[in-house]
C-alpha cells in the first residue's frame, strides 16, 4: 500500500509540474495538493512537491500560502540535513517575505541562503542569494521612499542607505556572474544598478548600467528587457535635462511596446512622450500623445490614467492659449479626481479652474458645482421658514411647538384607544408639575391652541418634557430585587447545593477557575510540527521534527544561530500585528497605463515658472521711487 501511495503521489507531482512549465498554473496546484492528499514516505520527493508549489503560489499571487509550503519546505530539508535544499528554500523563503512586505525577516533568510551557498563553494547559489539580498534592500529602500513626494538623488537618509546597500549586493552579484561568464545574469544586474543609482541621483551611472543592459538584451533578441532599457534610459535622460535624447528612447519604447502588443504600456510611453515634449514647450505633439494616452486609458477603464491625461492636456491647451478646451478637461479632471477620491488631484484641478476662469471673466459658480454652490444652497435651505428668527432658542422652541405632544404622553396609548371623546378629562391624567410652577393645562396645548400663538410659558413646557424625561430614566433603572432582575432568571440552573457552606462553595469556585485556566493554557500550547503529505513518519523523524536531540543524532540537528533567526522573525510577528497609526500623508494613485515616473514635479515646476511670467507687477507710485532714489544718492 506503501509503494503505491508512493507511486500515485509521484506520478501526481510530476504533472504538477509538467503543468506549471506549460504556464496553467492553477492546474498544476491543483495537482500539487492531490499529491500531497495522496501522501508519500519519501521525504526528498515530498520537499520537491513543497518547493514547486510554494513557487506556484508565488507566481499566482497568494503569497501566504507561498510562505507556508516554502517554510514547511525548509523544516523538511534541515531534518534531512540537506544543506542544498535548505539553501534554495531559505532563498525562496526569503524572496516570498520580500513581496510580502516584511523586509528584515526576508534579509535574515537570504543571508541564510548566502552562508550556506559559501559553504558549500555553490558558485551560482552564492550569486542568487547576492542578487536577492540587492533586491530586499532595493524594495525596501523604495517602499520607504514612496511615503514622501521626493525627486531621485532627494530621499532621505534611511532611504539612501538602504539603496547604496542594493548596490554593494548588485555590485558583488555582477562581478561574481562576469567571473562565471553568464550573460543573463550580467544584464539583470546591470537593470538594477541602473534603476539604483537613479533613485539615488547618479543619472550618469544609471545611464552606463542601462545602456550595458540593453546591449546584453539585444544579444538575447529580448524585446521585453529591450523595451524596459529605453524606458530607463529616457527617464535618466530626462533628468540630465536631454530632452531630445529622451524622447528617441521613448519613441522606441512605444515601438517595442506596439510589437510586443502591450496596450498598458504603450500607453504610459505616450504618457511620457506627451510630458518630454511639454517640457521641450511643443505643445501640439504633447497634446497628440496625451490624447493617444487618454483613448487608451478609457479603453483599459483606468481612471487614474484618465485623471493625469485630462491634466496634461488642460495645461497643454491653457499653454496654447485654447483656455476654453483648457476649461473642459480640467472640469473632467476634477470630476475623475473626486471619483476616485484623490484629494492632491482635486486641489489641483480646482486650482487650475480658478485660473482659467479667472482669465475667461467666466462666473465661479458656473457650472462647476463647487463649494459655492453647496455653502448657498444650505442657506437658502435655513432661510425657506420664514418662522425662523436669528434666536437659536426661539427657533427649537417653535420648531417643537408643531410636534403633536399627546404623542410624547405615557398614556397616549390608552388615549388612542378610547378617542378623542375624553381628551376634555386631560387634567387629571396628566402628569403633576413640580413644585412652584404653574400648572399646564389642556388648553394650553398646541394641539388644541387653534393656531393661536399665545403659548409663551416655556417654562412650563421645559417642565413637562423634563417630567416625561424622568419617566423614561425611571424605567431604563435596573431593580435591585433578584426576583424581578431578569438578568437572573438562569438562577433556577444553578446546583442544588447553592446553599451549602462556604468552605464548599469557594471549593467549588476554585474548580470552576481551574478549569478555566487549564483550558486557556491548552490553547496556548505549541503542537508539533505538522507536514502535510507525510506518511508513516517513524519515530525519529518525529524527535528531529521536535528538536530533541539524542546522542550522536544531536549534530545533526538545528543550530543556535538557526534559532536565533527563527526568533528574531517570530518577534516581527508581534510588530505585524499592531495596529497602525492613521495615514496622514496624501495617497498616491497609479494605474495600469501610468509609468513609475511621471516627472509630475518637473511638470509642476514648468508650470509655477509659467504662472509666474504671467503675474502683472503692482506699479510704484513716481514719488515713492523719486524719494527712494533721493535717498540712496
Amino acid at each position: 500500500m506503501t509503494d503505491m501511495d508512493n507511486s500515485t503521489c509521484l506520478e501526481l507531482a510530476l504533472e504538477g509540474e509538467r503543468l506549471c512549465k506549460a504556464g496553467d498554473c492553477r492546474a498544476g496546484v491543483a495537482f500539487f495538493e492531490a499529491a500531497i492528499q495522496a501522501g508519500t514516505d519519501d521525504l526528498r520527493t515530498l520537499s520537491a512537491i513543497y518547493s514547486q508549489l510554494g513557487n506556484a503560489y508565488f507566481y499566482l499571487g497568494e503569497y501566504t500560502k507561498a510562505m507556508q509550503y516554502h517554510k514547511h519546505d525548509l523544516t523538511l530539508a534541515r531534518t534531512m540535513g540537506d544543506r542544498l535544499g535548505e539553501a534554495k528554500a531559505s532563498g525562496n523563503l526569503g524572496n516570498t517575505l520580500k513581496v510580502m512586505g516584511r523586509f528584515d525577516e526576508a534579509v535574515l533568510c537570504c543571508k541564510r541562503h548566502l552562508d550556506i551557498s559559501r559553504e558549500l563553494s555553490d558558485k551560482v547559489g552564492e550569486g542568487r542569494a547576492l542578487y536577492n539580498l540587492g533586491n530586499v534592500f532595493h524594495a525596501k529602500g523604495k517602499h520607504l521612499g514612496r511615503l514622501g513626494q521626493q525627486d531621485p538623488g532627494e530621499f532621505p537618509e534611511d532611504v539612501r542607505n538602504c539603496l547604496l546597500t542594493a548596490v554593494n549586493y548588485y555590485e558583488e552579484n555582477l562581478e561574481l556572474m562576469r567571473e562565471i561568464a553568464d550573460r543573463a545574469a550580467q544584464g539583470r544586474a546591470c537593470g538594477n544598478l541602473g534603476n539604483t543609482h537613479y533613485l539615488l541621483g547618479s543619472f550618469t551611472q544609471a545611464i552606463k548600467y542601462h545602456q550595458e543592459r540593453l546591449n546584453i538584451a539585444r544579444e538575447f533578441g529580448d524585446k521585453a528587457a529591450e523595451r524596459r532599457a529605453h524606458s530607463n534610459l529616457g527617464n535618466a535622460h530626462i533628468f540630465l535635462g536631454e530632452f531630445e535624447t529622451a524622447a528617441e528612447h521613448y519613441k522606441k519604447t512605444l515601438l517595442l511596446a506596439q510589437d510586443l502588443g502591450d496596450r498598458a504600456v504603450e500607453a504610459q510611453a505616450c504618457y511620457s512622450l506627451g510630458n518630454t515634449y511639454t517640457l521641450l514647450r511643443d505643445y501640439p505633439t504633447a497634446i497628440d500623445y496625451h490624447l493617444r494616452h487618454l483613448r487608451i486609458a478609457e479603453e483599459l477603464m483606468d481612471k487614474v490614467g484618465e485623471g493625469r491625461a485630462c491634466w496634461s492636456l488642460g495645461n497643454a491647451h491653457a499653454a496654447m492659449g485654447n483656455h476654453e478646451k483648457a476649461l473642459h478637461y480640467a472640469q473632467r479632471h476634477l470630476e475623475i479626481s473626486r471619483e476616485i477620491g484623490d484629494p492632491t488631484g482635486e486641489a489641483t484641478a480646482q486650482m487650475n479652474l480658478a485660473d482659467l476662469r479667472r482669465t475667461l471673466g467666466v462666473d465661479s459658480d458656473g457650472g462647476c458645482g463647487g463649494m459655492g454652490n453647496s455653502t448657498k444652497g444650505h442657506a437658502s435651505e435655513g432661510d425657506d421658514d420664514g418662522l425662523y428668527g436669528a434666536d437659536s432658542k426661539a427657533r427649537r422652541r417653535l420648531s417643537m411647538e408643531r410636534m403633536d405632544l399627546l404623542k410624547l404622553t405615557p398614556d397616549v396609548k390608552h388615549l388612542h384607544g378610547k378617542g378623542r371623546r375624553q381628551l376634555h378629562d386631560m387634567d387629571a391624567v396628566w402628569p403633576r408639575p413640580l413644585a412652584g410652577h404653574p400648572v399646564v393645562k389642556r388648553d394650553m396645548l398646541p394641539s388644541f391652541a387653534n393656531g393661536d400663538d399665545a403659548m409663551d410659558e416655556e417654562e412650563s413646557f421645559f417642565n413637562l418634557v423634563t417630567q416625561f424625561q424622568s419617566k423614561r430614566m425611571d424605567d431604563q433603572r435596573c431593580s435591585l430585587a433578584i426576583i424581578d432582575n431578569k438578568e437572573n432568571q438562569h438562577a433556577s440552573t444553578l446546583p442544588s447545593n447553592i446553599h451549602e457552606s462556604p468552605s464548599r462553595l469557594k471549593e467549588d469556585l476554585l474548580d470552576l477557575i481551574a478549569g478555566m485556566q487549564s483550558r486557556r493554557m491548552d490553547e496556548q500550547r505549541a503542537s508539533l510540527p505538522r507536514l502535510p503529505g507525510l506518511n508513516n513518519a517513524n519515530p525519529d523523524i518525529l524527535r528531529r521534527l521536535s528538536s530533541e536531540p539524542a546522542g550522536e543524532d544531536a549534530a545533526a540537528l538545528p543550530d543556535e544561530n538557526f534559532f536565533e533567526m527563527l526568533m528574531r522573525c517570530q518577534g516581527t510577528r508581534l510588530e505585524d500585528q499592531r495596529s497602525a497609526l492613521p495615514d496622514t500623508s496624501p495617497r498616491r494613485h497609479r494605474g495600469p497605463t501610468m509609468p513609475d515616473e511621471d516627472f509630475f514635479s518637473l511638470i509642476m515646476r514648468l508650470q509655477s515658472g509659467r504662472l509666474e511670467d504671467q503675474r502683472a507687477e503692482d506699479p510704484s507710485p513716481p514719488l515713492a521711487a523719486n524719494g527712494a532714489a533721493a535717498t540712496s544718492s
